[in-house]
C-alpha cells in the first residue's frame, strides 16, 4: 500500500531562524505549508521545498500575545489563522504577487522550456507570497482546537465554549456555545441526553467530517465523542452529541471523510477507530489499531500515550505516533505496514539502542508522496563552525504506494504497480524480458530494491506457472523530465493486462511508455496537455488508454480514448461527451464502467475500428443505472467494478458462456462492498433471436452488502473449466483482519444442486503480506514490503548526529509473495465442505508448490491442536488427514511435515494419520524407498531399537534387489548408529540423519 522509499530529506530552515519549528500544518492543496515557532510563521512551498515567506513577530507583540501555538488554513488556501497561548488569533493574508516568482530555473538557449511551454514558470517555480496580519481577535481563554469549517473558523476553548468565527475575523453575530449546554446520548434516536455537567470540561481536540457532517472531539477528561447539527442551524439548541462509551482515556483525533472513520488515540498506546451506525446514530467501534506483544516484545505497552494521527490525502493509510517516540504506518482498517519501534530503526548496527524519534507535529504532503515532520528531539539540528548559530530542520520522509490507493480500476489485473513522485515499478515477468533483452533502465540508488519471494529456488520455473514470479528485480521507469516538470505530482498510473505498458496522469493531460522500445510518448501539442485534466482515472483497453476528464477549453466532461501506437494528439483520440464529472473509470471486457459525481453508473461498449493505420474505437452508451438512493456522498465510492460473478453459480454451470458476461456491479462504499446483480427473475432475452448490439440489457437488482471493512477488490474476467472455483471467485482484502474470499460452491459431476446448499460462500483467511494483486489460477497473493540497511558503520561517533544516514536506516522495497491454497482448503474442511475442497484440490494438483500446499496445512493444523491448553471437542486433525490421503503424496506429506515439527507432536500427529510401521510398510509396497528412509527417523525415534533395525534391514534389502547403491550406504551407516543394544526405550532425539 504505501512504503518508505530511502532516507529522509532534512530541510534546513534559514541561519535567522533562531526559534526550532514547533508546528507544521499543510494547505487543503497540500502546496503549502504553514511552519510555526513561537513568534515566528514561516510558508513553505512543496516542490521545490523552499521557504517562500516568513514574518516574525515583534517582542512587544510577542510578549501580549504570547507564543504562537496552531494554525489553521482557509479552505482556498488564501488567509491563515493562528491561535496563540494568550487567547489570541491572528488572520494572515496570503496576498500572490503576480509576475513575480522564486526559485526561477535557469534553462540553456534553445532550450524549449524558454516560451515554449505555456504556465511554465507557475508550475515550475515556488510562488512569491507576502505574508500580512489582518486581524487579530481576542477570546479571553486560552485556545485548545482551531477547526475550519466550510465558510466558518470553529475556536474550542479552555473555558469549555465554542466559537463560530467567520475568515474576516468577525463573530458572524452568534453567541459562542457553551458546551454544557450541548446534550450527550449514547445514540441520535434517544429522546433526551444528558450534559457534561462539570464546569471545567472542556474540548481538547476536536476535527470536522464532511461526510458526516459533524466533528469529532476529545474531551480533556479522556471522553471522546461526535456532535452534530440537528439541522442546518449551528446552536446550542440544534447541536447534539453522541458518546463513546468505551473510550475514557482520549488524547486526539483525525477522522476519514472517505470511509466516515474517526480514529481517536488513548494514553495506552492504542488507536480506536469508531464509525457511526446510521441505523441508530450511535458510535460503532470498527476496528483498533495496537502493537501486539507478539510482533514488539520489548515496547508494545512502553509507547506512551498517542500524540498524533494523521490520515493520508487520499485517505487509504494512517500514520501514528506516540509521546515515547516511534512512527507507525496502518492501512485504513488496521494493517500495519511499517512501525519504527523495532529493527534497524530501533538498533545500530552495533547493537546499542537507538532513542526513537519523538515527532512534535506532521503532515502530508501533495498525494501522500511525502510526510514532513518536525522532530521534538531537535535531531534536525545542525550547528555551524565554531560559534553558536545553528540550522533548525524538518524531516521529510518520502514514499511509494501502491496504483491501487487512487485508480482501482486495475484491480482486475496480475501486476503489481507502485508509484512515487518520479517514478514507477513494476513486477513485469520473464516475457518482457524474452521480447527485449536489454536490461532495464533503472537508477544505480535503486539497484537494492529487490524481490523477496517464498520460492526464490528456482522451482517455479514451470511452463504453466505465471512468469510475474520469474523476474528478481524490480523494473524502475523514470517518468519523462519535460512531462514531470509541468504537471507534478503523479496523481493515476495504470499498467496493461500484458505488463508491457504504462500510463501516468499528472496535474494535467498524461503520457504513456512502453517496456519493450523503452520510450515514452507525450503530447506533441503541449497546448491540448494543459487544456485536458483527468478526474476518474484510466485504464487500458487492448492497444488503447480509456481517460475520463475535463476539457478546460470547452468546460465538458469527457470520455476519452487515445491509440497507443499512433501520436499522442486530440486528432487520433475518439472523444465522448459525459453529462456529469466521472469519479471513477473501470474496464471488463468490451465495457467501459464510469461512475459519476450525481451518484448514477453508466456502462458504454467500446469496439475497434479500423481506420487505416490508426484504427480508432467506437462507443455507445449501454445502460444507466441510478444509486442516488443507495449512496449519501459520490466522494464515499471507493471503487466501482463490473464482474461475472453471481449468485447463481449452479445454473450457469450448463451455460458457461455466461461466465463471462457482465452479471454484477461490485460497489466499494465507504468501506462496504455492495453487490448489484442483474436481474433475471422475468423474462429472458434468447441470444439467437437479438442483436448483439441493439439488444437491450436486464436490469439490476437491489444492491446487497457481501461485506464490511474491505479495502480492495479483486476478479478476473477470464475463464477456465479447470479452475473455476479461483477464476469465478471474488477476493478481498480486510486490512487487519486478513483476506475474504466469495467461492462459488458447484455440484459434484455436474448432479443437481441441493436447494438448501448456498450457492456462494464467504471464507477469511490470513496472509502474512500485504495483498496488492491475485494470480488466479497460480493460487498466490503478490505484495511488497519494507526492508532496511544500515549504514551508520560509515561515519565516526563525533559526526554521526548530523546525518540522517545514522539516525535512520535506508528503506528498500521488496517483491514478495504468499500461498493462500491451504487456508481455504482448511476452511472448506472446517465447514464440512470437504467434496468442494476436493474439488478445488484436485484442479490445483498440477502446481509445483502443491504438495507444500497440503504440508501446510497438516502443519498449522497440527500446532494448533497439539499444543492448545483447552480440550478441543471436535478436532480438525483427523479431517485433514483423511483428506490429503486422497492425494499421492500422503506418505510424503506426512513425513515431511513430522520431520518438521518437534518431537514432542509427534503422538498427536500419528494418532491421526496412522502408525508410522504401517506408512513404512506403505512406502515399500509403493517402492517409494526414498520416503521410506525418512520414516526410519520417525521409527529410530519412537520405537525401541530393535524395530529400528528390523525395517532397516528390510530397507537395505530392498534397496540392493533395486541397485540404489547411495540409499544402501546410508543404510549401512544407520545400521552402525543404531549399534547391537538391546534397550526397550526409544532414545529422545535423533541420533542420526538419513538423507
Amino acid at each position: 500500500m504505501y512504503f518508505l522509499s530511502g532516507w529522509p530529506k532534512r530541510l534546513l530552515c534559514p541561519a535567522e531562524a533562531r526559534e526550532p519549528p514547533l508546528r507544521i500544518q499543510a494547505d487543503p492543496q497540500r502546496t503549502l505549508f504553514a511552519v510555526l515557532s513561537r513568534s515566528q510563521l514561516g510558508i513553505w512551498y512543496n516542490r521545490p521545498s523552499v521557504l517562500i515567506v516568513s514574518y516574525k513577530e515583534s517582542s512587544k507583540a510577542a510578549l501580549q500575545f504570547g507564543p504562537y501555538d496552531q494554525a489553521e488554513w482557509r479552505p482556498d488556501s488564501t488567509m491563515i489563522a493562528v491561535s496563540t497561548e494568550n487567547g489570541y488569533i491572528m488572520f494572515f493574508h496570503l496576498p500572490l504577487a503576480r509576475d513575480k516568482y522564486l526559485y526561477e530555473p535557469v534553462y540553456p538557449k534553445g532550450s524549449p522550456h524558454m516560451k515554449g511551454t505555456p504556465h511554465y514558470k507557475e508550475e515550475q517555480c515556488a510562488p512569491s507570497l507576502n505574508l500580512e496580519k489582518k486581524q487579530v481577535l481576542d477570546l479571553q481563554a486560552s485556545i485548545t482546537s482551531l477547526q475550519s469549517m466550510l465558510e466558518d473558523l470553529l475556536v474550542a476553548t479552555i473555558d469549555g465554549f465554542l466559537h463560530l468565527i467567520h475568515w474576516d475575523g468577525m463573530m458572524n453575530g452568534r453567541k459562542a456555545i457553551n458546551l454544557c449546554t450541548v446534550p450527550f446520548s449514547v445514540d441520535l434516536h434517544s429522546s433526551r441526553g444528558s450534559y457534561l455537567g462539570f464546569e471545567d470540561v472542556h474540548i481538547k481536540d476536536m476535527e470536522y467530517c464532511a461526510t458526516l457532517d459533524g466533528f469529532a472531539v476529545v474531551f480533556n477528561d479522556g471522553r471522546v465523542g461526535f456532535i452534530t447539527p440537528m439541522s442546518s442551524g449551528f446552536t446550542a439548541e440544534q447541536l447534539h452529541g453522541v458518546w463513546a462509551q468505551d473510550v475514557l482515556d482520549g488524547t486526539c483525533v483525525a477522522v476519514n471523510n472517505k470511509y466516515r472513520l474517526m480514529a481517536f488515540g488513548c494514553t495506552n498506546g492504542s488507536v480506536q477507530v469508531y464509525t457511526i451506525d446510521h441505523s441508530t446514530g450511535a458510535m460503532q467501534l470498527s476496528h483498533k489499531l495496537e502493537l501486539t506483544p507478539k510482533q514488539y516484545p520489548d515496547i508494545w505497552n512502553k509507547t506512551g500515550a498517542v500524540k498524533l494521527i494523521r490520515w493520508s490525502p487520499d485517505s487509504c493509510v494512517v500514520m501514528v505516533t506516540w509521546e515515547c517516540g516511534g512512527l507507525s504506518l496502518w492501512s485504513v482498517f488496521g494493517a500495519q505496514l511499517i512501525c519504527t519501534l523495532g529493527g534497524d530503526f530501533a538498533n545500530r548496527s552495533d547493537g546499542t539502542k537507538k532513542d526513537p524519534l519523538k515527532i512534535s507535529s506532521m503532515s502530508w504532503g501533495a498525494e501522500g508522496y511525502h510526510l514532513w515532520v518536525i522532530d521534538a528531539n531537535s535531531s534536525g539540528m545542525e550547528r555551524v563552525g565554531k560559534n553558536e548559530s545553528q540550522h533548525f530542520g524538518i524531516l521529510q520522509f518520502q514514499f511509494i504506494k501502491s496504483a491501487l490507493t487512487v485508480n482501482p480500476c486495475i484491480s482486475n489485473q496480475e501486476q503489481v504497480l507502485l508509484q512515487g513522485e518520479d517514478r514507477l515499478y513494476l513486477n513485469c515477468g520473464d516475457a518482457i524480458q524474452a521480447q527485449n533483452p536489454r536490461n532495464s533502465a533503472t537508477h544505480s540508488e535503486h539497484k537494492a530494491v529487490r524481490e523477496r519471494g517464498h520460492f526464490s529456488d528456482g522451482s517455479l520455473d514451470s511452463q504453466g506457472l505465471s512468469t510475474l514470479l520469474g523476474h528478481r528485480h524490480w523494473h524502475v521507469v523514470q517518468i519523462h523530465n519535460t512531462y514531470l516538470e509541468i504537471n507534478w505530482p503523479i496523481r493515476f498510473s495504470a499498467i496493461d493486462k500484458m505488463g508491457q505498458n504504462v500510463a501516468v496522469v499528472g496535474k494535467f493531460g498524461f503520457a504513456h511508455y512502453s517496456l519493450l522500445s523503452k520510450k515514452w510518448k507525450l503530447f506533441g501539442n503541449i497546448t491540448q496537455e494543459q487544456n485536458m485534466t483527468v478526474t476518474g482515472g484510466l485504464a487500458w483497453w487492448n492497444d488503447f488508454v480509456v481517460i475520463a476528464c475535463y476539457n478546460l477549453s470547452d468546460r465538458q466532461e469527457e470520455l476519452r480514448v487515445y491509440l497507443r501506437t499512433a501520436n499522442l494528439d486530440n486528432a487520433f483520440a475518439h472523444i465522448t461527451k459525459v453529462q456529469a464529472e466521472t469519479l471513477l473509470l473501470s474496464v471488463f471486457r468490451d465495457i467501459v464502467i464510469l461512475f459519476r459525481a450525481d451518484c448514477s453508473i453508466c456502462l458504454y461498449s467500446i469496439k475497434r475500428k479500423p481506420n487505416g493505420p490508426n484504427p480508432t474505437t467506437s462507443i455507445q452508451v449501454l445502460q444507466e443505472v441510478s444509486m442516488s438512493r443507495y449512496i449519501p456522498h459520490p466522494f464515499l465510492v471507493v471503487s466501482v467494478t463490473l464482474t461475472s460473478v453471481r449468485t447463481e453459480t449452479g445454473i450457469s454451470l450448463k451455460m458457461p458462456q455466461q461466465a463471462c458476461e457482465a452479471e454484477s456491479i461490485m460497489l466499494n462504499l465507504a468501506g462496504q462492498l455492495i453487490m448489484v446483480q442483474r436481474d433475471r427473475s422475468g423474462p429472458q432475452i434468447r441470444e439467437k433471436e437479438s442483436n448483439p448490439n441493439q439488444r437491450k440489457l436486464l436490469p439490476f437488482c437491489a444492491p446487497v452488502v457481501l461485506a464490511q471493512s474491505v479495502e480492495n477488490v479483486w476478479t478476473t474476467c477470464r475463464s477456465n473449466k479447470q479452475k473455476r472455483h479461483l477464476l469465478e471467485a471474488l477476493w478481498l482484502s480486510c486490512g487487519g483482519s486478513g483476506m475474504k474470499v466469495w467461492l462459488p460452491l458447484f455440484p459434484r459431476d455436474h448432479r443437481k444442486p441441493h436447494s438448501f446448499l448456498s450457492r456462494r460462500i464467504m471464507l477469511p483467511f490470513h496472509i502474512n503480506i500485504y495483498p496488492l494483486a491475485v494470480l488466479f489460477e497460480d493460487a498466490l497473493v503478490l505484495g511488497a514490503v519494507n526492508d532496511t540497511v544500515l549504514y551508520d558503520c560509515l561515519y565516526t561517533h563525533s559526526s554521526a548526529a548530523e546525518h540522517v544516514e545514522v539516525l535512520f536506516p535506508f528503506c528498500i522495497v521488496e517483491r514478495t509473495s504468499q500461498i493462500y491454497l491451504h487456508h481455504i482448503l482448511r476452511q472448506l474442511l472446517v465447514r464440512n465442505l470437504g467434496e468442494q475442497a476436493l474439488l478445488l484440490a484436485h484442479s490445483c494438483a498440477t502446481l509445483p508448490y502443491f504438495p507444500h500446499v497440503l504440508e501446510l496445512m497438516l502443519h498449522e493444523v497440527l500446532e494448533e491442536e497439539a499444543t492448545s491448553r483447552d480440550p478441543i471437542p471436535d478436532p480438525l486433525l483427523p479431517t485433514v488427514a483423511k483428506f490429503i490421503t486422497e492425494f499421492p503424496l500422503f506418505l510424503q506429506t506426512v513425513v515431511h511435515c513430522a520431520r518438521k515439527t518437534e518431537y514432542a507432536l509427534w503422538n498427536y500427529l500419528f494418532a491421526a494419520v496412522g502408525n508410522p510401521k504401517d506408512l513404512f510398510e506403505e512406502c515399500l509396497m509403493a517402492q517409494d524407498l526414498d520416503t521410506a528412509a525418512s520414516y526410519l527417523i520417525i521409527l529410530q525415534n519412537m520405537e525401541v531399537p530393535a524395530v529400528s533395525r528390523q525395517h532397516a534391514t528390510l530397507l537395505f534389502n530392498t534397496a540392493l534387489e533395486q541397485g540404489k547403491w547411495d540409499l544402501c550406504r546410508h543404510m549401512i551407516r544407520f545400521l552402525k548408529a543404531i549399534g547391537s543394544g538391546e534397550s526397550e526405550t526409544p532414545p529422545p532425539t535423533p541420533t542420526t540423519q538419513v538423507c
